[in-house]
């Protein structure tokens, strides 16, 4: 498997290109390109409580966790209980997906392997505060049956993709 940039080299480019978009959009149209940083900021702080939790869970797991814990828990020899854990904490995990993505690549390079990671992006399609709203409209069958064919679904992801890199 070849190595991927680290986040640093890839990010360098991102902010220039998107400092770059912002002054072409307000040279022509002031309106627009204000509109549109204005709109941008107020993202920014909808999902900065978000970015804090991950920072803070992040620096949670690397000074109460060693590298061999995370291994042995979410690594090679993790077994069944990795990918259990795995299933709960995307079930429980909330806000926007992206947001988990520094920590699932802390995790990753702690030993965490990218089958787990597969199963724990998929397993939050469980949305926990929508399954009552989804009870009432659906029913408790179809829910319970729909939320166990997710989490099947969401091992059979990661699994599938272990089997796959293990070819390459």
């Amino acid at each position: 498997m070849k190595k991927q940039p680290s986040i640093v080299v890839r990010g360098k480019y991102l902010l220039p290109a998107v400092g770059l978009a912002y002054v072409a959009v307000f040279i022509h149209n002031s309106n627009v390109g204000s509109a549109a940083l204005q709109k941008s900021f107020l993202v920014f702080l909808k999902i900065l409580p978000i970015i804090l939790m991950v920072i803070l869970l992040t620096s949670l797991i690397n000074f109460f966790l060693k590298p061999k814990q995370i291994a042995r828990k979410l690594g090679k020899e993790s077994g069944v209980a990795g990918w259990l854990w795995t299933l709960l904490a995307g079930v429980l995990s909330h806000g926007p997906m992206y947001a988990w993505y520094p920590l699932i690549n802390d995790l990753r390079g702690h030993g965490m392997r990218d089958g787990l990671v597969v199963t724990f992006f998929a397993s939050r399609a469980i949305k926990l505060p929508l399954l009552p709203m989804m009870i009432d409209y659906f029913g408790w069958l179809f829910t319970l049956v729909l939320s166990i064919y997710i989490i099947a679904g969401s091992l059979l992801q990661g699994i599938a993709y272990e089997l796959i890199e293990r070819r390459d």
